[in-house]
């Protein structure tokens, strides 16, 4: 199994490190031919603007979307969630490209600003039962999940920061910048 992580602007090194560690095969997306070498893939936290921008620009963002519908299983950290999410709650910026895949709302930095950032315990019962420290760093939220859409964390005041439909994985926070793999394993089984 390869794993791809969009390599065009954002945390993408640090997701590569973490799969590295654990033994699995990697390869940075940044072009179309990228994609046929891959089974799955990872969206970093970045800039969503940017990297929807640089999506189109390099010609990835109907080639991904393609590939997602036919099955390959998608995560998307931060910004990637918000690419991934079907609705902006204050409405997609005119023109700005999404993947538009999963059935529910992104809230863009939710919380504030960099100087806002934070971590959390999380409870996820597909991961055991214990908790998963997760980093917020201009973190949206996810809202109005459709009915293919299971919600697997929330915080303590019940905002929603991690979701799943099928295949495809959306986190508001950043496991990549931690030790704990087991949200990159979860991802590996899907």
């Amino acid at each position: 199994m390869t794993v791809g992580i969009l390599a065009l602007q954002g945390d993408f090194r640090e997701h590569e490190q973490m799969l590295q560690r654990m033994g699995v095969a990697t390869r940075q997306v940044r072009r179309l031919q990228h994609l046929d070498a891959i089974d799955r893939l990872i969206i970093p936290g970045g800039e969503s603007t940017t990297i929807g921008t640089l999506l189109v620009i390099d010609g990835l963002l109907e080639p991904i979307r393609n590939r997602v519908l036919g099955g390959m299983p998608l995560w998307g950290t931060c910004a990637g969630a918000i690419l991934m999410a079907k609705q902006i709650a204050e409405g997609r910026p005119a023109g700005q490209p999404a993947l538009a895949l999963m059935d529910i709302t992104a809230r863009r930095n939710a919380f504030g600003t960099q100087l806002d950032s934070f971590e959390a315990d999380l409870s996820i019962n597909q991961l055991g039962t214990q908790p998963l420290r997760a980093v917020f760093i201009r973190a949206p939220i996810l809202e109005q999940p459709g009915s293919r859409v299971s919600v697997l964390a929330q915080l303590l005041e019940g905002q929603i920061v991690a979701a799943q439909q099928g295949r495809m994985l959306a986190t508001c926070f950043h496991p990549e910048l931690t030790n704990d793999d087991r949200l990159h394993r979860y991802f590996l089984e899907l």
